[in-house]
């Protein structure tokens, strides 16, 4: 869902995408045996100093106005100076954690909740707000959410976000091949479609503990009729 999101920002011609920027910073700091680490690693800065840095102060290219930059916030290490992140406007996509770890567990078996990135989501939220996307509205509504995305994000909604062509591109990082192939075969948003198996028992402990973050997040999610404002209410550039 992540990625197709990224597709459909990538199909406006005001808009550059960048993928996953700290993917290499990540894997070098934890060691994780992730598919094709060390080409990821090789492909990208490994200081999230220098990566920030280019994407709040870079000059974006000719012609372009807004760059649209996909994290997994799990990437964000706390050694991360979450004030870096300041310059950024900041849209959220949640997915129910069940659904989340069925489809995050065929790549890697035995996940934990510093994996899923939940709790450093919840986190970002926190200290600089921004519009909520429940994937499942996304999937349901594609046209009726990203207006209302893009009006809370201050840009004007482009019919070009609902479709795009099928294939890779120059932008998707060097891990594509190991989890891009649904959406490089996709020419959109395809209808939701509930899991087709429940979610391994071994898996359930994990899910409930996700589910307190994934809540505080959907309640302020946004919907086609516009903005919720969830209880007790008060990277994009």
């Amino acid at each position: 869902m992540s990625t197709a999101l990224m597709r459909a920002w990538e199909n406006r011609p005001d808009t550059v995408v960048c993928d996953e920027p700290l993917y290499a910073f990540y894997l070098e700091r934890t060691g994780i045996d992730h598919p094709a680490r060390d080409a990821v690693i090789a492909s990208q800065p490994t200081d999230w100093r220098v990566v920030l840095r280019r994407l709040t102060g870079g000059p974006l290219p000719p012609g372009v106005t807004i760059g649209y930059a996909k994290h997994m916030t799990h990437h964000l290490l706390p050694e991360v100076d979450r004030a870096a992140l300041a310059p950024l406007r900041h849209a959220h996509l949640i997915r129910d954690p069940r659904e989340l770890l069925a489809s995050y567990a065929r790549v890697r078996t035995e996940p934990d909740l510093d994996d899923l990135g939940l709790r450093q989501q919840a986190e970002i939220f926190e200290r600089f707000g921004g519009p909520v996307v429940d994937s499942r509205d996304l999937l349901t509504d594609p046209e009726g959410i990203l207006r209302t995305l893009c009006r809370a994000l201050a840009v004007p909604f482009d019919g070009r976000m609902l479709s795009w062509p099928t294939g890779p591109r120059d932008s998707d990082g060097v891990w594509a091949p190991y989890w891009y192939g649904s959406v490089q075969a996709s020419t959109g948003f395809a209808a939701y479609r509930p899991p087709a198996e429940p979610l391994p028992a071994r898996l359930e402990p994990l899910a409930e503990r996700c589910m307190p973050y994934f809540l505080r997040l959907h309640d302020y999610r946004i919907t086609s009729q516009g903005r919720r404002e969830g209880p007790g209410a008060t990277g994009l550039r």
